[in-house]
C-alpha cells in the first residue's frame, strides 16, 4: 500500500510541475463554466422538446387540443399523470409538462384568470420554456376556430361570460357595464350572422399561461451558474483524464515505467497507483470548482452527502476513461489528439457544449451512451434537482460501471503492448 501511495504522490507532484497541464485541469473548466453561464443568461430557440401532458378537463376540446400538440413537429408528447410528469421533469427526462386544468373546454370572458393551462418547467431550460409557451398559445387560438364557427354553442359561452363578469371582483362597475353591453350585443350579433364569419375569430381575456417550477424555491437554481458549474466540473475531469493518460505514455516512452517495474511492485500495483493519483486529482478538481462556485458565484448545494456520492462516482468513471485513453496511441501526440477527440465527442453528446433539449431526437438518444451526461445529471441531482438517494443510485451505478469496464479494458490493452 505504501508503494501505491508513493507512486500516486509522485504523479501528483509531476502534475503540479506541469503548468500547461494544470491550466487544463483547473483554469480551463472555470473559464468554460463562466462562459456558458454568461451565454445561457439569454434566450434561444429549441426543437424536439420532450413534454408530458395531463388532461384534467377530459372534454372534447381538451382532447382535440392534445391531439394538435401531438401533431406538432417541434414536440415529443407523452401522456402522463401529474405526479409522473413532475418526477420526470425534475429528473431531467422531460423539459416540461403541460396541465390542462378543469374548465379548459370553456372560454374565459372578462377577469384575469388567464388561460386554463399550467406549465411545469425544468429550471435549467428557460429558453425552452419561452419557446413552448409560444406553441401553446398558437394551438390555443387554433382550438377556438371550431367554437367560433358554431354560433349556437358560442352563445352559451357568452352567457357564461356574462355570469363571470357579474362574479368578477377585479372589474370596476363602469367596466362591468361596458363589458355586459358588449356581450349582450355580441349575443344578438351571433344570432343573425353567417357562421363562416367566425372561423378565424379570437378570444377575449388574459392570455397569460401559469408556470410552476418542479423544484422547491429553496433548492431551485438562483442563477445560470448553478446550472453551468456541473458542466464546468466535467470539463475539469476531462482535463485530468487527458493529462494522466498522456503521462502514462510519456513514462513508457522515456523508460520510467520500465525502471519502476524493476522494483518489487508488480504491474497491477503500478496501474493501481496511476489510478489512485488520477482519482485524487479528479476529486480535488471537482471539490475545488464546487467550493469556488459556492464562494464567489453562490452556487447552491442541496445535499452535501449526495454531492459527495456524485463526485466520487464521476471521478472513478474518469479514472477508467484515463486508462483507456492511454492506449489509444504510441506517442504523447497521438494519445493527446485521440484522447481529446474522444472526450470532446462525449462532452458534445453529454450536454456540455449544447443543451440536450436543443439536440435532434437521435442525438438525445445517443447521449445516453455518454458518461458525461450521467456525470452532469448526478451532480445536478445533488446540487439542485433534489434527487433522493434511490434516484441518485442509477446515475452513480452507471458511472462506476463504465469506469470499471474502461479501466479493465485499458489495463488489458496496456499489458499486451508491454508484453
Amino acid at each position: 500500500m505504501n508503494g501505491i501511495l508513493t507512486l500516486a504522490f509522485k504523479d501528483l507532484r509531476l502534475l503540479w510541475r506541469d503548468r500547461f497541464g494544470m491550466f487544463w485541469v483547473f483554469a480551463f473548466p472555470l473559464i468554460m463554466a463562466l462562459l456558458f453561464g454568461s451565454l445561457y443568461s439569454g434566450g434561444g430557440g429549441a426543437q424536439d422538446i420532450k413534454i408530458g401532458v395531463i388532461d384534467q378537463d377530459q372534454s372534447a376540446r381538451s382532447g382535440a387540443y392534445l391531439e394538435s400538440l401531438e401533431k406538432t413537429k417541434a414536440l415529443q408528447v407523452t401522456r402522463l399523470t401529474l405526479d409522473q410528469a413532475r418526477q420526470k421533469v425534475r429528473q431531467g427526462d422531460l423539459s416540461a409538462y403541460v396541465l390542462l386544468e378543469k374548465g379548459f373546454g370553456e372560454l374565459n370572458f372578462g377577469g384575469n384568470r388567464g388561460l386554463p393551462l399550467q406549465v411545469g418547467v425544468d429550471p435549467s431550460k428557460s429558453a425552452v420554456q419561452a419557446y413552448l409557451q409560444g406553441i401553446l398559445v398558437q394551438k390555443w387560438f387554433e382550438s377556438l376556430q371550431d367554437i367560433f364557427a358554431k354560433p349556437q354553442s358560442l352563445r352559451k359561452l357568452v352567457g357564461r361570460g356574462l355570469m363571470d363578469i357579474d362574479k368578477s371582483d377585479d372589474v370596476s362597475a363602469e367596466q362591468r357595464m361596458v363589458l355586459k353591453t358588449f356581450m349582450g350585443s355580441l349575443d344578438k350579433f351571433l344570432d343573425s350572422v353567417d357562421s363562416d364569419v367566425y372561423s378565424s375569430g379570437e378570444p377575449l381575456g388574459n392570455m397569460q399561461i401559469k408556470t410552476v417550477s418542479v423544484i422547491s424555491d429553496a433548492a431551485r437554481p438562483h442563477s445560470s451558474f448553478d446550472i453551468t458549474f456541473p458542466s464546468g466540473i466535467l470539463w475539469g475531469l476531462i482535463g485530468c483524464a487527458t493529462a494522466f493518460g498522456i503521462s502514462i505514455v510519456s513514462e513508457r516512452n522515456s523508460g520510467t515505467l520500465r525502471r519502476i517495474r524493476l522494483s518489487p511492485l508488480g504491474r497491477p500495483q503500478i496501474m493501481a497507483g496511476k489510478g489512485v493519483a488520477c482519482f485524487i486529482a479528479c476529486l480535488a478538481t471537482s471539490v475545488l470548482l464546487l467550493v469556488l462556485g459556492k464562494i464567489f458565484f453562490k452556487v447552491h448545494v442541496d445535499d452535501p452527502l449526495l454531492a459527495a456520492m456524485a463526485l466520487v462516482s464521476v471521478s472513478l468513471c474518469f479514472v477508467g476513461i484515463m486508462m483507456l485513453i492511454s492506449v489509444l496511441g504510441k506517442t504523447e501526440r497521438a494519445v493527446s489528439g485521440a484522447g481529446w477527440a474522444v472526450l470532446l465527442v462525449m462532452a458534445m453528446f453529454g450536454g456540455c457544449m449544447m443543451p440536450l433539449a436543443f439536440m435532434p431526437g437521435w442525438m438525445q438518444a445517443v447521449s445516453n451512451l455518454s458518461p458525461v451526461k450521467w456525470g452532469v445529471l448526478a451532480i445536478e441531482g445533488a446540487v439542485w434537482r433534489q434527487f433522493s438517494y434511490a434516484e441518485m443510485l442509477p446515475a452513480c451505478g452507471i458511472l462506476i460501471g463504465v469506469g470499471a469496464l474502461f479501466f479493465a479494458v485499458g489495463v488489458r490493452l496496456f499489458s499486451r503492448s508491454e508484453a
